[in-house]
């Protein structure tokens, strides 16, 4: 794996049990952007106060776990970049996202976040591999947990979403939540393998397809 990919990458709430690490036997991940997909969009979330789940996603995440398949969150956070918050703050927004996911008995196995921007403040303006639509984040989480990217699903609500999945080798999940209302009317919405209307259609999909 490139060093470079490693050193951009940044990580939150990374599970540290043994379970997914076995590289003898890598297995399938399902990968979530966040914003629009788990969360209801907001312009730059940067107050946990305005941190909501869509209706029906924690439901979802869970049929995830219970089928064994780890589920890791893939998410560009320019707003660092842009000075909309801070990573403190955007941990405290993480922090709080898996506790509203744990009271629904859901969990994701970490949260690979790029707060880089190329138009950015400070150290946060660059380019870097791990912003979606490259498949960066994808990568190291591969690495790092015993993945087979390509038996694994990227679910988005934007093209640069699906771009980042097919780039990492895996199969990529238009959903018609948060900018996907727009974006899944798009010519190059043609990209994704499957458009679903939400992260419960997207996974009923992935549950079918797996039996």
């Amino acid at each position: 794996m490139n060093g470079s990919i490693h050193d951009t990458v940044k990580r939150h709430l990374i599970d540290p049990a043994p379970r997914f690490r076995d590289q003898r036997n890598p297995v399938p991940a399902v990968f979530l952007d966040r914003d629009g997909v788990i969360n209801e969009e907001v312009h730059y979330l940067s107050d946990v106060a305005d941190l909501k789940l869509i209706n029906g996603t924690a439901e979802a995440i869970k049929r995830i776990n219970d089928a064994g398949i780890p589920v890791i969150v893939v998410t560009n956070q320019s707003g660092v970049a842009r000075g909309y918050l801070t990573e403190d703050q955007l941990f405290e927004i993480h922090k709080a996202l898996v506790s509203m996911l744990s009271d629904h008995k859901a969990s994701v196995q970490g949260i690979y976040y790029s707060p880089y921007h190329p138009s950015g403040q400070g150290d946060y303006r660059r380019e870097s591999t791990c912003r979606k639509p490259e498949p960066g984040m994808l990568l190291a989480a591969s690495d790092e947990f015993a993945i087979n990217l390509s038996e694994s699903v990227l679910i988005g609500d934007r093209i640069n979403d699906i771009r980042a999945g097919h780039a990492a080798g895996t199969k990529a999940i238009m959903v018609r939540t948060g900018h996907g209302a727009k974006e899944a009317i798009l010519p190059e919405a043609r990209e994704a393998d499957f458009i679903a209307d939400d992260l419960a259609m997207a996974v009923d999909h992935i549950l079918k397809t797996r039996q």
